[in-house]
């Protein structure tokens, strides 16, 4: 078999298995970041601060371990961006924190959070503006604030931090062609989500902040939460695998228990995250809840989402309870024990992993993988025990399953024009600025010299450079 037929094989597998089916042998998927950078001889600093070196680290995991699909690059925060803008909430290994260690985030405390409490009027009204108006300006040490002067760091910060993010995401092609090429390795998500209530959480109000605003001023977290919908949305959708093969990723963050209280994940977390979701099903994405913590109170609410339409990863929650409560109706990645593929005896994580493919993966519908990332203090030993169990105990008997096939996951098990069917983000709040866009045409237009000739090819070429402003802005917020 060469490379690519090793390739499509692997691919076939993977997307059978997110589908819920049973493929020929459980695809093994782990996301490993500072783990590779250990087993490729570089230093956590390394990685973090050179991503053409994280890159060859994620080539030579995959390809010495003989990995179905990896993430390209699951350090992904490049330090050199963030130096680049000046970003206030990254420790970088050797600038502030060991440079043993990998980057860190900093939240700030309470007084000095990126948004006050008195701000979500403006955030509502336009959250672009927000976060470019406000929230940049606070989170850089370089970009000057409205109303005062326009400086040389200032703008070469802004310069220099886009021309950055358009070399690190132009670099990821050519990685994932070598991924395919050299390794016969499928790049595991495409595109990126989170919800607007982890948004608040993460980068405005801070946790603390948003705690305090859920008992002074819940309506206007909500109608923050759901002004930021359409344009978290956007960003997932225009991201995503156009061949709508793998998922689009959404990192979970503090939805769960004991971050916030059912209560709150009823009225705040969940009616603005579930409409996001179908509108990716509705669109024909599938979305990898990469469920960070433990989310075991909120099994049954999930199971409101169309069959198939996420693959749910457990982290911290029993991968058994996992299966027994979602896997009628998604596909189950992850419940290797983090801590036992660090510190455990090889025994112990073989033995645990024969138990998980002899229970959760014995119908299909599992991926193998830790229940977190994975950084460098996972060990190699331990990794070698969960890729050599997986290969010799995870096949599948031949007869017990179908060839696989190339259709999208989307289109099982509803047809097309049922899952069009499905509200998705229908009946939300329309965004009073069209997402994906900084300053609409329409203003634009008012603001030049009379037009001739071709309008039209003005207005979309005006559309497509402002588009760029907008993907700097929601990327710096949602990627780094």
């Amino acid at each position: 078999m060469n490379t690519e037929q090793l390739y499509q094989a692997r691919l076939n597998r993977y997307v059978t298995a997110m589908r819920n089916e049973k493929p020929d042998r459980i695809p093994i998927r782990p996301f490993v970041a500072e783990f590779t950078a250990r087993y490729a001889g570089f230093t956590c600093q390394e990685v973090a601060h050179d991503y053409t070196k994280a890159f060859e680290a994620a080539i030579k995991t995959a390809k010495d371990f003989d990995w179905d699909a990896v993430v390209p690059n699951m350090v992904y925060v490049w330090t050199g961006l963030a130096q680049a803008a000046g970003l206030r909430y990254y420790g970088i290994p050797g600038i502030g924190i060991p440079h043993t260690s990998g980057f860190n985030y900093i939240e700030p405390p309470e007084e000095e959070g990126f948004m006050r409490a008195d701000e979500y009027d403006d955030l509502i009204k336009d959250p672009t503006g927000f976060l470019y108006n406000v929230w940049l300006p606070r989170v850089s040490t370089e970009v000057s604030k409205i109303g005062e002067p326009s400086t040389y760091r200032s703008n070469l910060a802004l310069v220099k931090s886009s021309m950055a993010m358009l070399s690190y995401f132009y670099a990821f092609g050519p990685q994932i062609a070598r991924l395919r090429t050299e390794c016969g390795t499928v790049s595991a998500i495409a595109g990126i989500f989170k919800a607007p209530f982890d948004i608040i959480a993460d980068k405005l109000r801070g946790y603390v902040g948003l705690t305090m605003d859920m008992v002074n001023q819940p309506d206007k977290v909500l109608a923050a939460c759901e002004a930021l919908m359409p344009h978290l949305v956007h960003v997932g959708l225009t991201t995503a695998d156009p061949s709508k093969l793998v998922p689009i990723g959404f990192w979970m963050h503090r939805g769960c228990v004991p971050f916030i209280n059912p209560k709150t994940f009823d009225t705040h977390y969940w009616p603005t995250l579930k409409p996001c979701i179908e509108e990716f099903w509705k669109n024909g994405h599938q979305t990898l809840f990469y469920a960070e913590g433990k989310w075991g109170y909120h099994f049954d609410t999930f199971r409101e989402l169309p069959d198939r339409s996420i693959v749910f990863h457990c982290d911290r929650d029993d991968i058994f309870e996992a299966h027994r409560k979602l896997h009628d109706k998604f596909a189950l990645s992850g419940g290797i024990p983090n801590v036992m593929l660090s510190f455990g005896q090889p025994q112990q994580v073989r033995d645990f992993c024969r138990r998980v493919i002899d229970e959760v993966a014995r119908d299909g519908g599992y991926i193998m993988d830790a229940g977190a990332i994975m950084q460098d203090d996972t060990s190699v030993e331990n990794m070698k025990v969960l890729t050599e169990v997986c290969r010799e105990h995870g096949v599948y008997p031949a007869g017990t399953f179908n060839p696989p096939t190339s259709t999208p996951p989307c289109d099982l098990g509803r047809s097309v024009a049922d899952r069009r069917n499905i509200a998705g983000t229908s009946g939300q709040p329309a965004a009073r600025i069209r997402p994906g866009t900084c300053l609409p045409w329409d203003v634009k237009e008012r603001e030049m010299p009379p037009i001739t000739g071709d309008k039209d090819l003005i207005r979309r070429v005006w559309e497509n450079v402002d588009s760029f402003g907008n993907m700097y802005i929601w990327q710096l917020l949602l990627s780094f």
